[in-house]
């Protein structure tokens, strides 16, 4: 095998327990199409360079099994590195002015931030605009993904799934960006309503909103 395929694999791997949050080597490899000998390979070396860590799952009778996941480590692998000096310049900014000054500087982003989408988003289907927001927080460096939501029939209604944050240095010295995020969404989706499912600051291994639309909106 290759370096080149040696580090895809790997990569392969990171992104998998990103998506999943936790696996075991055999689910990986059964994903993954590669052999358990060398997905362990691969998860040793993984694990030395402190990229993930496991744990024992006890389940019935036998021996229990490793289940591995992302470390703090592995996680900053992802795009997420570049908020590194927005978080210093807020915390400047915080040092100097105060707190309250923070505040009205984050919500001021995140309203011409709402507005862009907005504007960009328009006024197509909603599937188009999920598809659309997705690949505008993926160019800002999230791994987004959509798709339907379950009994979405009658009302339509899409999940949007972050595996990383973008600005998760700032998420964690500052929650409230949460909000004003999620307050972003419902502004460039003015017709929906917005519900956080799932939020990494919470430790869940990914952030989730319920899109729908407005039963008034559909009349």
């Amino acid at each position: 095998m290759t370096s080149q395929q040696t580090s895809s694999i790997r990569e392969d791997i990171l992104r998998f327990l990103l998506k999943r949050g936790t696996a075991t080597a055999a689910s990986m490899a059964h994903h993954l199409e590669v052999t358990p000998q060398a997905i362990r390979r691969h998860l040793k070396n993984l694990e030395a360079s402190e990229l993930i860590e496991h744990q024992r799952s006890q389940e019935g009778i036998g021996r229990p099994n490793h289940m591995y996941q992302l470390s703090r480590k592995g996680r900053e692998h992802f795009p997420a590195q570049y908020d590194q000096f927005a978080l210093s310049l807020l915390n400047t900014v915080a040092d100097t002015l105060g707190p309250e000054q923070v505040s009205k500087l984050l919500k001021h982003q995140w309203q011409l931030k709402a507005k862009e989408y907005r504007e960009k988003l328009g006024e197509a289907p909603l599937k188009d605009r999920m598809q659309a927001l997705v690949k505008l927080r993926q160019a800002e460096g999230y791994m987004a993904e959509y798709y339907p939501a379950k009994d979405s029939v009658e009302q339509p209604a899409f999940v949007i799934t972050e595996y990383n944050c973008a600005i998760a240095h700032i998420a964690e010295s500052y929650p409230t960006v949460c909000g004003h995020e999620l307050a972003m969404f419902a502004i460039a989706l003015p017709d929906c309503s917005v519900e956080r499912t799932h939020w990494l600051v919470n430790g869940e291994h990914q952030c989730g909103y319920l899109v729908k639309t407005k039963k008034h909106a559909e009349s």
